[in-house]
């Protein structure tokens, strides 16, 4: 009898096998002629040589299952066990139709609005995007959501999201901590859509391998952003030299997205915003895209497109 150990990684065995590992005991009903013991994030699995070979062509299976709809339940596994792998291709083409990502739980991330829809078309056609408009229209959900699927279907080999270090009337040096502690609350609305689009444990695995890097925008300098998917988030908090720095760090093989709301502009007077300046400067380059988003694309509460309406009227008065 044969022996072969499958180590399962960046996966959490706990979800991949399930409550009381009802994923193993799907797979010992459909191979009773092996033996399979789960410890930890490891399978050892006794058999003849050619049964072990079945087995792993189908955990495969399994696993790319698990990665991409973050989930598996009876049917799904009963699906991959018994198919020859066509039928899955043809539910996960019925499943694909505007679906950026799915995320956590199965959770399907795709664009709620006409504009949402926009950024994605428009970053298919181009390497580099402007998304603009006010607090609560999805521009930086979005932004997040393509940039985890050009991830998962390695089109980038990392992701970079970044922010301008400047608080909205608030000021990092008097929060308590060492520099992250300082920043993890800032930078907490990327990590807060990472988390609905990637599972925890693969997650922390992205983010200490530097797959994924979240970091203030001085951080950018002097680098060369290859083979990256990288979002500056509250761009209108950017100076003129800092917004030149930024798009002058594009390497090959990349995308970015730059996203912010001209509105909610945190610079000091008279320092005039470099997001500002750069849709006006690069306007007319092939390859760059704008898109502006309004409070018909707000997907909060329904409020929120209220309160941007109210706002909006007095400050044009």
């Amino acid at each position: 009898m044969n022996e072969r150990t499958i180590e399962l990684t960046e996966i959490s065995p706990k979800d991949f096998f399930g409550a009381q590992n009802s994923t193993i005991e799907q797979l010992k009903r459909y191979f009773p002629k092996i033996k399979i013991v789960a410890r930890g994030s490891k399978l050892k699995i006794y058999g003849e040589p050619e049964i072990l070979d079945e087995f792993e062509t189908r955990l495969e299976r399994l696993i790319k299952y698990y990665n991409k709809y973050n989930k598996l339940d009876e049917n799904s596994i009963e699906q991959i066990l018994t198919s020859n792998g066509n039928e899955e291709k043809t539910t996960a083409a019925k499943n694909a139709k505007e679906v950026l990502v799915h995320g956590v739980s199965g959770r399907l991330i795709k664009p709620q609005t006409e504009n949402q829809r926009k950024m994605v078309t428009l970053m298919a056609k181009n390497d580099m995007l402007f998304a603009v408009g006010p607090a609560g229209t999805g521009k930086t959900y979005t932004a997040v959501a393509l940039a985890v699927k050009a991830l998962k279907e390695k089109e980038v080999r990392k992701i970079i999201l970044t922010r301008p270090a400047v608080e909205s009337g608030e000021n990092l040096g008097f929060l308590p901590g060492d520099l992250k502690e300082k920043l993890d609350p800032y930078m907490q609305p990327l990590y807060d859509a990472l988390r609905d689009m990637i599972p925890h444990e693969r997650l922390e695995s992205y983010i200490e391998k530097g797959v994924i890097q979240i970091a203030p925008l001085a951080f950018m300098r002097g680098r060369t952003l290859d083979n990256a998917f990288v979002i500056l988030d509250e761009a209108q908090n950017t100076t003129h030299n800092q917004m030149k720095m930024f798009l002058t760090r594009m390497g090959k093989s990349a995308k970015f997205i730059i996203t912010g709301d001209p509105g909610q502009i945190d610079l000091p007077r008279k320092q005039v915003s470099g997001l500002k300046e750069s849709l006006l400067a690069l306007k007319d380059i092939e390859g760059i895209a704008q898109v502006y988003l309004d409070d018909k694309d707000v997907v909060r509460h329904r409020l929120v497109r209220k309160i941007i309406s109210a706002y909006k009227s007095i400050e044009t008065e």
